[in-house]
């Protein structure tokens, strides 16, 4: 087999922070999965991010919940946790369900019991700054919860990585849409949704309004269309106009989301609905770049 280039993508700037720790793993030798896992856990820690991890915007009640899944593309081993509290890192939690149970979901308390058998500790995962967003971004009555998405609510961390081997990893990090209803659960933490990967295709992931990209089955379907010979961009282009259509049927406008997509060989794919504003991180060895996606109009 060819030797490929080490190759890791991450959604939003805050992506550079992924791609460089999850790039550096893999370089040490670390497979996909977990270089991926190292990655998002780099965002999870970072208090200045205030949609993933730590220091996460609470939902409506004021508590942080987080979602999380991982995904072997060798093997499609994958594990998830959703409506976690008081955890840090939902990733290396995800992962640990993939590879310590024979589950793929594990929710609220259950999940959070499950860490903590594990050696996860727990923590207060609110700081003084994502308390005052928190205040000063509350919907104030009678005006409904917005539905949120893009440049000014990035919510996801999705990280997918190639090895030199071929071999691909992916990992997909949020603490949610900022105040969403408790027990709210989006498509970060659902396989095939916010992602998906399989080294015989590639691997696809997602970021934005949840909502829709359920409604799609987006990333599996990016995947399917790569298998079928769409190009990572081609598959990633013809998800955003799925979400039009689909949109279109329930008399809506599309809402802000975007997909990233990394083939076997190397190939990068991207694109996002329009005003989503969507940029990623890109890492090779030697290079860090940050691109700006093809948005897709309606």
């Amino acid at each position: 087999m060819q030797s490929k280039q080490p190759t890791v993508i991450a959604t939003w700037p805050f992506g550079k922070t992924a791609a460089q720790s999850a790039l550096k793993a893999l370089l040490a030798g670390k497979s996909p999965l977990d270089a991926a896992v190292d990655g998002a856990q780099a965002v999870e820690d970072d208090p200045t991010v205030h949609s993933v991890g730590f220091s996460g915007i609470a939902d409506a009640l004021g508590i942080v919940t987080l979602d999380a899944c991982v995904m072997d593309g060798k093997t499609l081993d994958c594990g998830s946790v959703a409506g976690l509290e008081d955890i840090r890192h939902p990733a290396r939690l995800a992962l640990t369900v993939a590879r310590k149970t024979p589950h793929v979901i594990l929710v609220g308390d259950g999940a959070r019991d499950f860490a903590l058998q594990n050696g996860f500790r727990p923590e207060n995962l609110s700081t003084e700054a994502s308390v005052k967003e928190w205040t000063d971004t509350r919907p104030k009555p009678p005006k409904p919860m917005g539905i949120p998405g893009g440049a000014d609510n990035h919510d996801t961390v999705t990280v997918l990585a190639l090895n030199s081997s071929g071999n691909l990893g992916g990992c997909c990090s949020t603490s949610g849409l900022s105040h969403k209803l408790h027990g709210r659960v989006g498509d970060s933490p659902i396989i095939g949704s916010g992602l998906y990967v399989d080294d015989d295709a590639g691997a696809a992931g997602a970021t934005g309004v949840g909502e829709e990209i359920i409604r799609i089955c987006g990333s599996f379907r990016i995947i399917e269309s790569m298998r079928r010979g769409l190009s990572p961009q081609q598959a990633c282009e013809e998800a955003v106009k799925r979400l039009h259509a689909v949109a279109t049927k329930r008399g809506k406008h599309a809402a802000r989301a975007a997909f990233l997509a990394l083939a076997p060989d190397g190939r990068i794919g991207a694109a996002a609905s329009p005003d989503t504003h969507f940029d990623f991180a890109v890492a090779t060895p030697g290079k860090i770049e940050i691109r700006r996606a093809i948005e897709i109009p309606a």
